[in-house]
């Protein structure tokens, strides 16, 4: 039946306006940028940033597609009921106005009324005739969207082939990219065995921290860091949702291996395992001022580098989202679910403070 419409509707009306574009071809649009990227990020000067940026834009598309699919398949639904509930009507409407269109002269002058209805007939479908277009072009932009919404959805098994593989290859190439660095200048030489001697020996993180100036070989030049100019306006490390806070740390939940970036330029104190937290990244942005962050099942750099805003310091656990999974309808529509946690906590002269004064959360709104 929506196709005869759709088929009727365009020869009566022609080429309706253009449809808006749906969130779900929005999502697949981010995807294909995201797959252009990761290919400009082979050959451009500065690999990092540039992957770091490629993964982020994925994060973001695959993020987007599940709710995009899932808005996509409502609309769809809507228009599908609304064009059932009225086929009736609007077969009726097809036929008064392809009547309308096709009335040859010669039947008009046949009416049985004589010339004086046959007038007032042609004045009645000329009255009618534009009020029937106007229908017929809703109803063939609904058809439009119809479609549209309908091309996408299968449009968008391919495209997030493309994209689920090229987030890992993106992840893989960043990894090892980080791993070979030399561009960066050393604040400080860790010296493994007296790290070592300082997590067998304390048992609180309030103890690791107070000692953290014991890891290094020799003395450590003071930070010169500043960012007191950004406190209050630090974006998370992570893409995620902000599930629990108090006045000592936060913890953000996040999509299986989400990158975390360091939010400022910043010293890295320690990075590893640690206590019953797993994997650790300790950074100092500025003198007596350390963000800690836990949870990660991948971490980066070297103790003691001084890296930019923006540097990756690791990846979370989990496994990467299967395209069945996104491409699901059932539960909340993201198809990804935030199913890891980091942990953070920011600490001023070793003491924790609330993450908001440093930190724009979502209570920011």
């Amino acid at each position: 039946m929506i196709l005869r419409l759709a088929i009727c509707v365009g020869l009566i009306c022609g080429t309706a306006a253009a449809v808006q574009t749906d969130p779900a071809t929005a999502a697949i649009e981010q995807l294909q940028a995201a797959n252009a990227s990761l290919i400009a990020a082979e050959t451009a000067q500065d690999p990092i940033n540039a992957l770091t940026r490629t993964i982020h834009a994925y994060e973001a598309g695959l993020d987007a597609i599940g709710d995009g699919l899932r808005s996509a398949a409502t609309r769809e639904a809507q228009l599908n009921q609304t064009l059932v509930l009225r086929e009736a009507e609007i077969a009726r409407f097809l036929m008064a106005l392809q009547a309308a269109q096709n009335a040859p002269p010669v039947i008009a002058v046949m009416h049985p009324a004589g010339p004086v209805g046959a007038a007032r007939a042609q004045i009645m479908m000329a009255e009618m005739k534009p009020a029937l277009q106007e229908q017929a072009a809703e109803l063939r932009t609904a058809l439009d969207e119809l479609q549209n919404l309908q091309a996408a959805r299968s449009q968008a098994t391919g495209v997030l082939q493309d994209a689920l593989a090229g987030a890992e290859q993106a992840r893989l190439a960043l990894g090892a990219a980080v791993e070979t660095r030399t561009d960066l200048s050393q604040r400080f030489q860790e010296d493994p065995v007296r790290t070592a001697i300082l997590i067998s020996s304390v048992e609180t993180l309030d103890g690791f921290t107070s000692e953290l100036s014991q890891i290094s070989a020799q003395p450590m030049r003071p930070s010169t860091g500043d960012v007191s100019g950004r406190k209050g306006a630090l974006d998370l490390p992570v893409q995620g949702t902000v599930q629990d806070q108090t006045d000592a740390g936060i913890t953000v939940a996040t999509r299986p291996r989400a990158l975390v970036t360091s939010p400022s330029s910043a010293t890295i104190r320690y990075h590893g395992p640690l206590l019953d937290m797993g994997n650790v990244v300790i950074l100092e942005p500025q003198q007596d001022l350390l963000l800690v962050l836990a949870g990660m099942e991948d971490v980066f750099g070297r103790t003691g580098d001084v890296i930019p805003a923006g540097t990756p310091v690791g990846f979370m656990g989990g496994n990467a989202p299967e395209i069945g999974t996104i491409l699901s309808l059932s539960g909340d529509g993201t198809g990804a679910p935030q199913s890891e946690t980091l942990y953070m906590e920011i600490r001023e002269s070793g003491r924790p403070v609330d993450p908001e004064t440093w930190f724009r959360t979502d209570k920011d709104g």
